[in-house]
């Protein structure tokens, strides 16, 4: 009989979090240990600094995987489950790799009559990131469509990673936003400036 813990050979149907991608870092530097019990001190409760203790781990990782939730739960003293249940519940946390530039359209009732599937056909033309399908091969792009971004009056809209939101997204827009990318112009997913 397989390991049922080895993806490749088991008969076994894997727990969740081990149907996760591995990362290649498997510990949180120091310096982002020290940053999430700082966080975690400032709560009555240890548990409430687990959003921003995950947004540290992300930052890091460059996405959640399981190794990157198990360091958040050791650093802030709590159960790994309800780490990986926080990860997991909060679309702003992405527990696959994404590209250098996430690129998310909003495909709601507002975007959507106001030709939200038609960007997100031309970002994917532009980018050949597949929608929810992970980085191109370049590592530069990845897409995925969404639900809100809480832009319904000014429908179509557009993220760049989780800082830059652009609205009224028409081709010109699409074109300056994917060039100011491509020139540096907007940080890249997890960089700091």
């Amino acid at each position: 009989m397989n390991h049922p813990l080895t993806p490749e050979t088991s008969d076994v149907p894997l727990a969740p979090g081990m149907r996760l991608p591995r990362s290649e870092r498997v510990r949180l530097s120091e310096e982002a240990v020290a940053e999430i019990r700082a966080i975690a001190g400032s709560y009555p409760d240890k548990l409430a600094g687990t959003l921003p203790a995950l947004y540290i781990a992300q930052r890091e990782f460059g996405f959640l995987s399981l190794a990157a939730m198990k360091e958040v739960a050791r650093a802030l003293e709590v159960p790994e489950g309800h780490v990986f249940g926080v990860a997991t519940f909060y679309t702003m946390f992405k527990t696959h790799p994404v590209g250098r530039f996430h690129l998310q359209v909003c495909t709601n009732l507002c975007c959507a009559l106001n030709g939200a599937r038609e960007l997100l056909a031309k970002v994917a033309a532009r980018t050949g990131a597949v929608p929810g399908g992970g980085p191109t091969p370049d590592g530069l792009w990845s897409l995925e469509e969404v639900e809100c971004l809480a832009s319904c009056g000014s429908a179509p809209c557009l993220q760049v990673n989780e800082a830059v939101y652009d609205e009224f997204v028409d081709e010109a827009r699409l074109e300056a936003i994917l060039e100011a990318c491509r020139k540096g112009e907007y940080a890249g997913w997890g960089e700091r400036r």
